[in-house]
Protein backbone atom coordinates (compact mmCIF):
# COMPACT_ATOMS: atom_id res chain seq x y z
CA UNK A 1 0.00 0.00 0.00
CA UNK A 2 1.61 3.48 -1.01
CA UNK A 3 1.04 6.60 0.50
CA UNK A 4 -1.27 8.11 -1.65
CA UNK A 5 -3.69 5.21 -1.02
CA UNK A 6 -2.86 5.39 3.36
CA UNK A 7 -3.92 9.11 2.50
CA UNK A 8 -7.25 8.00 0.67
CA UNK A 9 -8.22 5.69 3.52
CA UNK A 10 -7.43 8.93 6.39
CA UNK A 11 -9.63 11.25 4.59
CA UNK A 12 -12.46 8.66 4.09
CA UNK A 13 -12.65 7.78 7.60
CA UNK A 14 -12.14 11.28 8.80
CA UNK A 15 -15.53 12.04 6.86
CA UNK A 16 -17.71 8.49 7.90
CA UNK A 17 -18.33 7.58 11.14
CA UNK A 18 -16.18 4.47 11.10
CA UNK A 19 -13.99 4.53 14.69
CA UNK A 20 -11.44 2.32 13.25
CA UNK A 21 -10.21 0.05 10.18
CA UNK A 22 -7.51 -2.17 9.60
CA UNK A 23 -5.89 -3.30 6.66
CA UNK A 24 -3.46 -6.01 5.98
CA UNK A 25 -1.56 -7.24 2.74
CA UNK A 26 1.21 -8.44 1.77
CA UNK A 27 3.39 -5.39 2.48
CA UNK A 28 2.13 -4.94 6.08
CA UNK A 29 -0.70 -3.62 8.08
CA UNK A 30 -2.11 -0.44 8.32
CA UNK A 31 -4.59 0.87 11.18
CA UNK A 32 -6.17 4.30 11.46
CA UNK A 33 -7.91 5.59 13.79
CA UNK A 34 -10.47 8.73 14.27
CA UNK A 35 -9.42 11.12 17.22
CA UNK A 36 -11.77 10.38 20.19
CA UNK A 37 -13.96 13.49 21.12
CA UNK A 38 -15.46 14.28 24.18
CA UNK A 39 -19.62 13.51 23.91
CA UNK A 40 -21.69 13.35 27.04
CA UNK A 41 -24.67 11.43 26.32
CA UNK A 42 -27.37 10.31 28.92
CA UNK A 43 -28.32 6.43 28.36
CA UNK A 44 -29.27 3.97 30.65
CA UNK A 45 -26.72 2.58 31.92
CA UNK A 46 -26.11 -1.71 31.27
CA UNK A 47 -24.42 -4.12 33.07
CA UNK A 48 -22.94 -7.27 31.90
CA UNK A 49 -21.36 -9.86 34.21
CA UNK A 50 -17.70 -11.04 33.50
CA UNK A 51 -16.59 -13.97 35.65
CA UNK A 52 -12.68 -13.36 36.78
CA UNK A 53 -10.61 -16.28 36.56
CA UNK A 54 -8.46 -15.83 39.13
CA UNK A 55 -4.39 -16.93 38.67
CA UNK A 56 -2.09 -18.74 41.39
CA UNK A 57 0.59 -15.74 40.67
CA UNK A 58 1.22 -13.34 43.68
CA UNK A 59 1.08 -9.82 43.26
CA UNK A 60 3.96 -7.64 43.68
CA UNK A 61 2.65 -5.19 46.02
CA UNK A 62 3.12 -1.64 45.47
CA UNK A 63 5.48 0.29 48.12
CA UNK A 64 4.28 2.63 50.10
CA UNK A 65 4.23 6.06 49.51
CA UNK A 66 7.59 7.94 51.12
CA UNK A 67 5.53 10.52 53.12
CA UNK A 68 3.62 7.98 55.42
CA UNK A 69 6.64 5.93 57.49
CA UNK A 70 5.60 2.99 58.92
CA UNK A 71 7.12 0.54 61.71
CA UNK A 72 8.97 -2.29 60.73
CA UNK A 73 6.65 -5.57 60.31
CA UNK A 74 7.26 -8.70 59.63
CA UNK A 75 7.05 -9.14 55.63
CA UNK A 76 3.63 -10.69 54.28
CA UNK A 77 3.32 -14.41 53.23
CA UNK A 78 1.56 -14.08 49.75
CA UNK A 79 2.70 -17.34 48.56
CA UNK A 80 -0.87 -18.74 49.27
CA UNK A 81 -2.62 -15.96 48.22
CA UNK A 82 -4.34 -15.49 44.44
CA UNK A 83 -5.11 -12.66 42.51
CA UNK A 84 -8.05 -11.29 40.64
CA UNK A 85 -6.92 -9.76 37.85
CA UNK A 86 -8.90 -6.93 35.38
CA UNK A 87 -10.79 -8.78 32.73
CA UNK A 88 -10.17 -5.49 30.70
CA UNK A 89 -9.55 -1.71 30.69
CA UNK A 90 -11.71 0.69 32.00
CA UNK A 91 -12.35 2.23 35.43
CA UNK A 92 -12.57 0.60 38.26
CA UNK A 93 -15.23 0.91 41.02
CA UNK A 94 -15.85 -0.37 44.48
CA UNK A 95 -19.47 0.23 44.62
CA UNK A 96 -22.69 0.40 42.75
CA UNK A 97 -23.22 3.72 42.83
CA UNK A 98 -21.67 6.75 45.13
CA UNK A 99 -24.69 6.36 47.99
CA UNK A 100 -23.81 2.48 48.19
CA UNK A 101 -21.90 0.72 50.37
CA UNK A 102 -18.48 -0.99 48.64
CA UNK A 103 -18.93 -4.49 47.18
CA UNK A 104 -16.30 -6.04 49.09
CA UNK A 105 -13.39 -4.59 52.05
CA UNK A 106 -10.49 -6.01 53.06
CA UNK A 107 -11.79 -9.08 55.43
CA UNK A 108 -14.82 -9.67 53.22
CA UNK A 109 -15.76 -13.27 52.67
CA UNK A 110 -15.90 -13.90 48.70
CA UNK A 111 -17.76 -16.69 46.94
CA UNK A 112 -18.19 -17.54 43.17
CA UNK A 113 -20.97 -15.99 41.64
CA UNK A 114 -20.49 -12.79 43.95
CA UNK A 115 -19.71 -9.14 42.55
CA UNK A 116 -16.66 -7.98 43.79
CA UNK A 117 -16.06 -4.88 42.00
CA UNK A 118 -17.00 -2.60 38.64
CA UNK A 119 -15.34 -1.91 35.68
CA UNK A 120 -16.90 0.85 33.16
CA UNK A 121 -15.60 0.56 30.17
CA UNK A 122 -17.11 2.76 27.00
CA UNK A 123 -19.67 3.86 29.10
CA UNK A 124 -20.97 0.09 29.91
CA UNK A 125 -20.65 -1.19 33.56
CA UNK A 126 -19.83 -4.59 33.78
CA UNK A 127 -19.88 -6.59 37.04
CA UNK A 128 -16.82 -8.50 37.83
CA UNK A 129 -17.75 -11.58 39.61
CA UNK A 130 -15.14 -13.91 41.92
CA UNK A 131 -14.76 -17.32 40.75
CA UNK A 132 -13.27 -18.62 43.98
CA UNK A 133 -14.07 -18.48 47.52
CA UNK A 134 -11.85 -16.85 49.77
CA UNK A 135 -11.44 -13.65 51.60
CA UNK A 136 -10.24 -10.37 50.35
CA UNK A 137 -6.68 -9.88 52.35
CA UNK A 138 -5.81 -6.87 49.85
CA UNK A 139 -7.14 -4.30 47.30
CA UNK A 140 -5.02 -2.87 44.80
CA UNK A 141 -6.52 -0.43 43.27
CA UNK A 142 -7.94 2.87 44.52
CA UNK A 143 -11.81 3.27 43.65
CA UNK A 144 -12.14 5.49 40.43
CA UNK A 145 -9.15 4.96 39.08
CA UNK A 146 -8.44 3.43 35.59
CA UNK A 147 -7.46 -0.49 35.19
CA UNK A 148 -5.56 -2.12 32.06
CA UNK A 149 -6.59 -5.76 31.03
CA UNK A 150 -4.83 -7.98 33.32
CA UNK A 151 -4.03 -5.69 36.21
CA UNK A 152 -4.05 -7.49 39.44
CA UNK A 153 -6.99 -5.91 41.11
CA UNK A 154 -6.78 -8.32 44.64
CA UNK A 155 -5.58 -10.76 46.72
CA UNK A 156 -7.61 -13.34 47.69
CA UNK A 157 -6.53 -16.10 50.38
CA UNK A 158 -8.24 -19.14 48.96
CA UNK A 159 -10.81 -21.17 51.46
Amino acid sequence: MDLKQIHELIKIVNKSNIGEISIEDKDGKVTIKQKEEQVVTVAPAQHQVYNVAPTSQPAVAAAPPPAAPAAPKAAEKTDNYVTIKSPMIGTFYRRPSPDKPNYVEIGSTIEPGKTICIIEAMKLFNEIEAEIKGTIVKILVEDNNPVEFDQPLFLVEPA
